[in-house]
């Protein structure tokens, strides 16, 4: 790991830019500087400085404030307060607020030192968190699925087990929900897995045409058959073959599936001569097929005999504790495949993805990181870069206790007071220890903004 940085020097003060820039850049290290914090957010915006010395007294935007936005939208960029007002509050209000660490002015180089010796420790420690992070990454993804919800693991831990069989796999879910990367993850861990997958999507081929691709047929065998060709039925010979979104096809297409599923033969389309076949058959479906059976547009016989094992893919509206790792992986997947430098996601922007409805489900969350990563014009994706998502269907409110119901009111009351404990009360029509009871009860607190559990000045009891 290299001990060189990147560095950014905000100071309102030209002295003190050009001192730090002078030490830090004899010792190797490559050196900016900014005059105020807007100009160092916008330089942030355009470079990912690994450490920035920041100046706690700076006029429109103090070193306090500029430390909780780059804190909020680059949390692994590290920030060190210089001041010349040394105090224990301003230290401990700094050590709060994320700072790695703070500086008195006028700066000795034994102590620019023993500080640049701290970061460097501490560099080295986010790096191992960075390593165990990564071991973590892996443990949240299957075959390229990645989730940590229950529901997710449920089916982590479900795809070995039926991997290891040659049984019919039906899997059910709505579009985007990555059903066929269940297919090939099953196909991946089962004794097929050097032989072929092959996907079709029945719902995009003509029935005709269908007959022929799965099938094949003889030279001649129809208007335009001028050479003899294997179907898909021939060519998985082996392997996996996935039909997704089976509920498509016709009654007749499902008697011929029916039959060689049974048999394991099947007769080229214009020929007599059976062949034999090996192949495992898994489905997939947005269509609720039993329904369908019951309205006669799905044969009963054929249903049980494609859902010997039913897997069901829960929509990204029921599993949102993935939608971070999700939106993560494709921010790092699309910053890469578009050479822009987008980094992270705000903690607005953030809010965004999990508040959605998500209809198009994980494909439509893929499809909209994208876009933002395409026309981003900063590092981070902040809510102006989601703009095109508008407003999400609003949701069946769920049924809540009264406990919920009460807590919830009262944290909302206290957010538009903000946390002012007795103009809440009188809003409740409640008396301020009633209130703190039911504060203590419920658990409700405020985060200040240093971090630390706080209400406002007036929020004590008398």
């Amino acid at each position: 790991m290299s001990d060189k940085m990147h560095i950014m020097i905000v100071d309102d003060e030209k002295i003190v830019r050009e001192s730090l820039y002078h030490w830090f850049s004899k010792e190797g290290h490559v050196v900016e500087t900014a005059a105020s914090g807007f100009e160092a957010l916008e330089k942030l915006e355009a470079y990912p400085f690994e450490l920035l010395f920041v100046d706690i007294k700076m006029p429109r935007m103090d070193g306090i404030e500029l430390l909780g936005r780059i804190k909020a939208d680059y949390p692994d960029t590290l920030v060190i307060i210089i001041t010349a007002y040394g105090s224990i509050e301003s230290a401990v209000t700094a050590m709060r607020a994320g700072a790695s660490d703070y500086l008195l002015k006028p700066f000795k180089p034994d102590h620019l030192s023993l500080v640049m010796e701290r970061i460097f420790h501490q560099k080295q420690l986010a790096a191992e968190f960075k390593y165990l992070k990564g071991r973590l990454d892996k443990i949240t993804r299957f075959d390229n699925i990645i989730g940590q919800s229950a529901p997710m693991e449920n089916i982590f831990r479900l795809i070995p087990e039926v991997a290891q069989s040659d049984a019919s796999v039906l899997i059910t879910g709505e579009t985007g929900t990555g059903k066929e990367l269940v297919a090939k993850a099953i196909h991946a861990k089962s004794k097929r897995a050097q032989h072929p997958f092959i996907a079709i999507n029945c719902g995009a081929i003509p029935d005709s045409l269908l007959e022929s691709e799965l099938f094949g047929h003889q030279r001649g065998a129809f208007t335009g058959a001028v050479l003899a060709r294997k179907g898909f039925l021939e060519v998985v010979s082996g392997g996996t073959l996935f039909l997704d979104e089976i509920g498509e096809i016709t009654g007749k297409m499902q008697i011929d599936l029916l039959r060689v599923l049974e048999e394991k033969r099947i007769n080229r389309i214009g020929s007599s001569q059976p062949i034999e076949v090996d192949f495992r058959l898994i489905s997939a479906t947005r269509q609720n097929l039993e329904q369908a059976i019951a309205g006669g547009r799905f044969r009963e016989d054929f249903y049980y005999r494609v859902n010997v094992i039913h897997i069901d893919v829960p929509p990204l509206r029921k599993r949102k504790e993935d939608i971070p790792l999700l939106a993560r992986h494709f921010l790092e997947k699309y910053s890469q495949e578009t050479a822009k430098k987008v980094d992270h996601l705000d903690r607005a922007a953030m809010d965004i993805l999990r508040n959605y409805d998500w209809p198009g489900n994980v494909r439509e969350l893929e499809n909209a990181v994208e876009r933002a990563v395409v026309l981003a014009k900063s590092r981070t994706l902040g809510p102006e870069d989601l703009s095109f998502l508008g407003s999400s269907p609003v949701p069946v409110e769920k049924k809540r206790s009264l406990r919920e119901v009460e807590k919830t009111h009262i944290r909302n009351i206290l957010e538009q007071c903000d946390w002012n404990v007795t103009q809440a009360a009188k809003i409740l029509d409640i008396n301020r220890v009633t209130l703190h009871k039911k504060m203590n009860r419920y658990r409700i607190t405020r985060e200040s903004r240093d971090g630390s559990k706080a209400l406002s000045a007036h929020a004590h009891p008398q």
